[in-house]
């Protein structure tokens, strides 16, 4: 099965943190599983650690790096992906997240999110958090 990941969750997964539901770490581990990131979750990285938001106080480069390391796949932004929003239904506002489902959409892969408003997007499975 081939999943992409959102953003809290991929930099849960470089970084270990206790967060990263065990479901979704499970899913990371199973080696049958092809996992992907959006270039998207490292532009958002990027600017909202140089708003210092707390969350997101990770380089860009490294985080990159470390999933390349681990195996996953860099999905590119594409403009079949920034169309594919316009489709989407308003469920959510915040447009981060609303290209990923778009991704996860055109590209035919199951998008993981931590969100749950996110998760009611079709294509789209909720992190249960643990």
């Amino acid at each position: 099965m081939k999943y992409l990941l959102e953003t809290h969750l991929l930099i849960w997964a470089v970084t270990g943190d206790k967060k990263l539901p065990a479901d979704t770490a499970a899913l990371i581990s199973d080696t049958e599983n092809t996992l992907l990131f959006s270039v998207l979750s490292l532009w958002e990285i990027a600017l909202k650690r140089g708003l210092n938001r707390k969350d997101f106080l990770y380089d860009a480069r490294l985080v990159r790096q470390s999933l390349l390391n681990n195996g996953y796949e860099e999905l590119s932004i594409l403009s079949q992906h920034v169309i594919a929003v316009d489709a989407l239904p308003p469920i959510h506002k915040d447009p981060f997240d609303r290209l990923l489902v778009a991704q996860a959409i055109v590209e035919g892969v199951e998008l993981l999110t931590a969100d749950a408003t996110v998760a009611q997007y079709p294509g789209a499975r909720s992190a249960a958090l643990s």
